[in-house]
């Protein structure tokens, strides 16, 4: 029998503001309303009033949208609605994520002040060239000035790195990861540029003012990141993320673990195990939704025993660990191989996995072609979405 799923120790809380929404966005976010700041954190205080219990937390991100965008007064403020609600434990990994261009004495005060002690950084870049490409709002040094304001406040560092940006060459990407690794960060999430639909960048590249990377360039992008980080001492850890030891990203790892997490704040999704339930996107329809007394939540995706252990399947090979079929056992009730055998087969024959019957892991090649294997192992499993 599977194991029941525990009370969340993590929680993630959305904030919606920026001050600039970049081209390739497709986030949950309102740019140039900080006029709603003060009704946002009204409602966020009402969600997390659903709590029946102070919620004691091993891991707590606060992500965007741009929290650094409040300033160091309204992360305060922030940290204010939190209070008797989400309490992070000693030894918690807290995390915001910050725009470089926000990062001052007084922001890294703040949050050195709330407990904060990880700044994931939307770098990007440390090209102006790129940059400007990505229509980032920040300069690359600024980059380097918040990355010396943060290490010297004792907080460790996640730089976002983004790949195959509008002309970028090969060159350019390695010059990039040169000039991060110098900066000497904990942590660094590399990127490949995706085209969402609604953004204002796929309307560019829909009327040929825009080019997307070759299937190729990307692929070799991506692998040289590879070879770089990990000759940098970097460990690749999962498809993205990198990280030198003692460093992942506690808060993920709960993700891919599939443990159950908290979420509020619009387009927040929490998970219990079995059913994930999102709320509205639009921050206006969740703020509204929460005012009424109505519940913010727009998705209810429950997923049966089988769907649930076929995205642990998914999520547990896109790290570079892999899966062992005992704990997997133990975690869904069902054997690995009454799942996905022939695909397992499959993708070892053709050289993109490797299973000596105990673990089971996606090689190099594996990985740099993983979303496209998803689809048949996904399959069925869930009950639908209810909305609501």
């Amino acid at each position: 029998m599977p194991v029941a799923a525990a009370s969340p120790r993590a929680a993630y809380v959305h904030v919606p503001f920026c001050r600039h929404r970049c081209g390739y966005c497709d986030f949950a976010v309102v740019a140039g309303r900080d006029d709603l700041v003060d009704r946002y954190l009204a409602a966020l205080r009402r969600e997390l009033d659903r709590l029946p219990a102070p919620l004691d937390l091993d891991t707590l991100y606060v992500g965007g949208g741009t929290p650094s965008h409040l300033g160091a007064e309204g992360l305060r403020r922030l940290w204010g609605a939190f209070a008797g609600r989400l309490v992070p434990l000693a030894g918690a990994e807290v995390t915001i994520e910050a725009n470089p261009a926000d990062v001052d004495r007084g922001l890294v005060a703040a949050a050195v002040e709330c407990g904060v002690n990880r700044v994931s950084l939307g770098a990007q870049s440390l090209s102006a060239v790129t940059l400007a490409a990505l229509d980032r709002d920040h300069s690359p040094d600024q980059v380097r000035r918040a990355v010396d304001l943060l290490r010297g406040a004792g907080l460790a560092v996640n730089l976002d790195v983004m790949t195959a940006a509008p002309g970028q060459t090969l060159a350019a990407v390695g010059q990039d990861l040169d000039d991060f690794l110098a900066l000497a960060p904990q942590h660094l999430s590399v990127y490949c540029l995706t085209w969402e639909r609604g953004t204002r960048f796929i309307g560019l590249l829909n009327r040929g003012m825009l080019q997307r990377a070759e299937e190729d360039l990307e692929r070799r992008m991506f692998e040289g990141a590879i070879d770089r980080l990990e000759a940098g001492g970097f460990e690749h850890y999962e498809v993205s993320n990198f990280a030198l030891p003692g460093h992942r990203c506690r808060h993920n790892e709960g993700y891919w673990d599939c443990r159950p997490w908290e979420a509020f704040g619009p387009g927040a999704a929490r998970f219990d195990g079995r059913t994930r339930i999102t709320n509205h996107r639009s921050p206006f329809t969740w703020m509204r939704r929460i005012d009424a007394g109505l519940d913010p939540a727009a998705d209810h995706d429950r997923m049966t025993a089988e769907g649930a252990a076929r995205e642990r399947i998914v999520v547990g090979l896109r790290r570079r660990d892999g899966i062992v079929r005992g704990a997997f056992r133990a975690a869904t009730g069902f054997q690995i191989d009454e799942l996905v055998g022939g695909e397992l087969r499959e993708w070892v024959d053709n050289g993109w996995a490797v299973d000596d019957g105990l673990r089971i892991g996606l090689t190099r090649s594996g990985l740099l072609l993983s979303d496209s294997l998803w689809e048949e192992v996904l399959g069925g499993g869930h009950e639908g979405g209810g909305k609501g």
